[in-house]
C-alpha cells in the first residue's frame, strides 16, 4: 500500500515596492486600485494583532505564490497606470520595522 503525502504549501510573505516614473496623483490612485484588486495591502499586521501603514509605494501579498508570481501581478497592476515604472519584490523570512504609522 503506498501512502500519499500531501505538502501543504505555506502562506508566504511579500513586500512589494513600485516605482512609477513621471507620474502624477492620480497615476498612484490606479496603482493602489489596482494593487487592491489583486491581493495587496498597505498594511502589515504584527503578532500582537496591530496593523501598520507601510511607507509609500509599498505593498505586502500574503499568499500561496512564487516571487515571480507576485511580481506578475505587480507589474499587471503598474501597467494599468500608463506610465513607466519599476517593481522590487522580496519575499519576507520575517519583518523588522519601526516608527511605523498606525492603520486606521
Amino acid at each position: 500500500m503506498q501512502i500519499r503525502q500531501h505538502k501543504r504549501k505555506l502562506c508566504q510573505k511579500f513586500t512589494v515596492r513600485i516605482e512609477l516614473r513621471e507620474a502624477e496623483r492620480e497615476h498612484y490612485t490606479v496603482l493602489y486600485e489596482e494593487m487592491t484588486f489583486r491581493g495587496f495591502t498597505g498594511t502589515i499586521t504584527n503578532g500582537d494583532g496591530d496593523t501598520f501603514q507601510l511607507l509609500g509605494g509599498e505593498y505586502n501579498y500574503e499568499g500561496q505564490a512564487t516571487r515571480a508570481e507576485v511580481m506578475a501581478k505587480a507589474r499587471a497592476a503598474a501597467i494599468e497606470t500608463g506610465v513607466e515604472y519599476a517593481v522590487l519584490v522580496t519575499e519576507s523570512a520575517g519583518r523588522s520595522y519601526y516608527n511605523l504609522d498606525e492603520a486606521e
